[in-house]
């Protein structure tokens, strides 16, 4: 089996237990959600919904299929092999004392993150890209000591 990434995109019905809904047609089909992002759309009374989850093309298929059996769902897309715009948030806690604090903010700068938190021995920067740059953030800040990370998961839209 192919466990290539595929990126899912749904507009759903912006209702309670929507979101419940569809996680458990994943849990019961077996299929594990790698990540997931639910935020309002441009349509009122719609949310758009970003999942990554691994598994082959058969995998993906069987996943859209159940999904528009769900009532609450509008419309599914694979964008996987789209030409599409993706991004990720990462929140990165970082031991930063005095002494390594220049080091940090000289990265920071290098990937264009943003220090949105200043503490006596700590920093918590912001940065926005896609999976590979995030990555490489989080592999140059760790000797310092990450002492937390948040990452929101991939969001995205096709280009055209």
């Amino acid at each position: 089996m192919n466990a290539q990434k595929h990126t899912v995109t749904a507009l759903v019905e912006d209702k309670p237990g929507v979101l419940n809904r569809i996680a458990s047609l994943f849990r019961r089909r077996g299929f594990n959600i790698e990540s997931i992002v639910v935020g309002h759309s441009e349509v009122p009374d719609l949310s758009r919904l970003t999942l990554v989850m691994g598994g082959d093309e058969a995998a993906v298929e069987q996943v859209t299929k159940q999904l528009y059996k769900l009532i609450d769902v509008v419309k599914v897309s694979d964008i996987t092999s789209d030409d599409m715009v993706a991004r990720e948030l990462a929140l990165v806690k970082v031991r930063a004392p005095s002494s390594a604090r220049g080091e940090i903010i000289q990265l920071a700068d290098i990937f264009r993150a943003n220090i949105v938190d200043v503490a006596p021995e700590a920093l918590i920067l912001e940065v926005t890209g896609d999976e590979e740059k995030i990555g490489a953030l989080l592999e140059l800040l760790r000797p310092f000591g990450i002492v937390e990370v948040m990452r929101s998961g991939r969001v995205a839209l096709a280009r055209a």
